[in-house]
């Protein structure tokens, strides 16, 4: 059962639970795809019908942001918890370690997807990652090849939205790989080029406030919240 937060369909789920339901797709013939949708993305789908398709076409879709865990509440459908994509992504590389699972990572600048690889085989012993791209790529047919020579079972796709997604819809049965997890800007994390917010601020729910305070030019982006808020506010009044 998914709920409806202004026109996205979010699986309600726990992290636990939703990485056993991504292991569970690693099982079966793919492409499937996995979307982490935060306030900025539910607006982007408004906007982008193909985009809205995608994610409501998607085989996991997590409330990556605390506005989105607000909006819900608003609306009278509260979400067992927010699911942070990179936090998803390091629990499923954990479960992956556990199982042989192959590893693609695919975006950022060039050379950061081989520190994130050379970071990620630390932090998670046994996981094996196949193979890296970079995100500054022209010509999709090397990239797709690259996968596939590469043998992987999941790909983090990380081209930021909806870019990621469209481009796993088109080519990902061509890889052979079975998962896609769209991802935005998690590789410079896991690359170290990014510095996370402290524990506390992310169990208050302040991480996009640590962000804003360390990088200035996110303020935009982050007066963008109220505003989804407020639409949330509107359909809630209008019984929607």
């Amino acid at each position: 059962m998914r709920t409806d937060i202004l026109g996205v369909a979010f699986d309600n789920t726990t992290m636990d639970e939703a990485v056993g339901r991504a292991m569970s797709l690693l099982e079966q013939e793919g492409p499937h795809l996995v979307v982490t949708p935060n306030p900025e993305i539910v607006r982007l789908a408004q906007s982008d019908r193909e985009f809205a398709g995608l994610i409501a076409g998607a085989d996991l879709v997590l409330p990556d942001g605390v506005g989105i865990l607000y909006a819900a509440k608003i609306l009278g459908r509260p979400l067992k918890a927010r699911v942070p994509g990179v936090d998803f992504a390091s629990a499923l590389m954990d479960a992956m370690a556990k199982t042989g699972k192959r590893l693609f990572l695919l975006g950022a600048k060039p050379g950061v997807a081989e520190e994130a690889a050379r970071r990620l085989a630390g932090q998670h012993p046994g996981l094996i990652v196949c193979g890296t791209h970079d995100g500054y790529f022209q010509e999709d047919a090397p990239v797709v090849q690259a996968i596939r020579a590469a043998r992987a079972d999941v790909v983090f796709v990380c081209l930021g939205a909806p870019k990621q997604e469209k481009w796993a819809a088109a080519h990902g049965a061509d890889t052979g790989a079975r998962l896609f997890v769209g991802l935005g800007g998690s590789l410079d994390v896991f690359a170290g080029q990014v510095e996370r917010a402290p524990k506390g601020w992310q169990k208050l729910g302040l991480e996009w406030l640590y962000r804003t305070i360390r990088q200035p030019s996110r303020l935009k982006r982050v007066a963008k919240l109220p505003l989804f808020l407020c639409s949330a506010v509107g359909a809630r009044l209008k019984g929607k």
